[in-house]
């Protein structure tokens, strides 16, 4: 559904050149460029807007699929080795719908970090 996103950032280079190489692999490189934004993305199409401010951004909700519960398990135990504060651990969360499973975490910038699987248990992890 999504066409791009843009993205508030405090440190334009800094932050053109984090997402340069953490999007790589998925074969993110500029796509065009503003007198003070950058957009990231494939064949020249903008998918990731990063526009410079002055202030702080606001915190989002960042979701990454798992193929797996026990990668779910796995991202809850590192971010917090990393120093996350967790906002959730691994679980079940039924309301959504009855496979989801997710971890979640607030990132250093009070990011809200979520890891979800969206398959049922197939023997991969001991939680339930």
């Amino acid at each position: 559904m999504f066409d791009h996103i843009g993205i508030g950032v405090t440190n334009l280079a800094e932050s053109t050149a984090f997402y340069l190489k953490a999007l790589k692999p998925l074969g993110g490189e500029i796509a065009m460029e503003g007198p003070s934004s950058v957009g990231i993305g494939r064949n020249n199409k903008p998918s990731l807007w990063l526009s410079e401010t002055k202030v702080q951004p606001s915190h989002m909700h960042l979701a990454f699929t798992a193929e797996n519960r026990s990668q779910v398990d796995a991202f809850h135990v590192a971010a917090m080795a990393a120093g996350g504060k967790d906002n959730g651990p691994p679980g079940l969360r039924p309301h959504y719908h009855e496979n989801y499973y997710a971890a979640f975490v607030f990132g250093p910038d009070g990011h809200n970090i979520e890891v979800v699987c969206h398959q049922p248990n197939i023997g991969n992890s001991e939680s339930n």
